[in-house]
């Protein structure tokens, strides 16, 4: 066997990779769109939604980064859906509006590089916290709702969606998102604006701790935290989430 020369290093030369770049075929293969046919909803990336549009889909107003075939993106209008939700999108501008887009072919959705869960609603019904609903199906009914004891905070209440029936919706989170059972005289209290889907059943009420406030380093106003008494589950984020004001018109 023969001896490496004294003072000369036998390790491999660094690749591009180690140096911080990637070459572009590399990056064209890793990056390509993945041809997953099934589903509507296909995850592209842990950030990256690919929605199959035959008909129509819904998504969170603004979520659309790119898209092929013949689809129409229409925002939906202050009477969709009935009065009622009209005149809860009148009280107040929270809620981030919805999107309704329709037609043949394929769209790419994304938040602020959040990641994307997609669920598979069979029958179930969960209500998500209206700025972390990424997208669902048209064949799933959906509601809004307006929690009135959260009437006072953030400038106009708190606006979560309810979705019902059978078919895929994608929620948002910043990072993993970390699911809590609920149970019965064991209540779970948690940030509002870390606060991402609970259960169907669950009424969120709302909790002033003022001792928090100093310790959380909030130096206006009161620490609101969301109380969930009963059976269920609570999904929150490792990440406190301020409210999206978009006007409802």
């Amino acid at each position: 066997m023969t001896q490496p020369e004294s003072g000369r290093s036998t390790e491999p030369a660094a690749s591009p990779e180690d140096a911080g770049s990637t070459r572009l075929q590399d990056f064209l293969r890793r990056t390509a769109e993945r041809d997953n046919p099934g589903d509507v909803f296909e995850l592209e990336s842990p950030r990256m939604l690919e929605a199959t549009v035959n008909g129509r889909i819904w998504s969170k107003l603004g979520a659309m980064v790119a898209y092929k075939g013949d689809l129409a993106f229409q925002r939906e209008g202050m009477l969709a859906g009935g009065m009622m939700k009209a005149l809860k999108r009148a009280v107040t501008s929270e809620m981030s509006p919805l999107t309704r887009i329709e037609g043949r072919g394929v769209c790419y959705l994304a938040d602020q590089g959040k990641q994307i869960t997609v669920l598979r609603l069979e029958g179930d019904s969960l209500n998500v916290n209206g700025n972390d609903l990424l997208a669902f199906e048209d064949s799933i009914s959906y509601d809004i709702t307006m929690h009135r004891r959260m009437a006072g905070w953030a400038s106009g209440g708190l606006f979560s969606v309810r979705l019902s029936g059978h078919g895929l919706a994608a929620i948002l989170s910043h990072g993993q998102p970390l699911t809590l059972p609920v149970r019965p005289g064991e209540p779970v209290i948690t940030d509002p604006n870390a606060t991402v889907a609970w259960s169907d059943g669950l009424s969120p009420d709302l909790k002033v701790d003022l001792s928090l406030r100093s310790l959380l380093g909030r130096g206006g106003g009161e620490t609101y935290q969301m109380v969930f008494e009963g059976s269920g589950f609570v999904v929150v984020q490792p990440y406190e989430e301020k409210p999206v004001l978009i006007s409802s018109d």
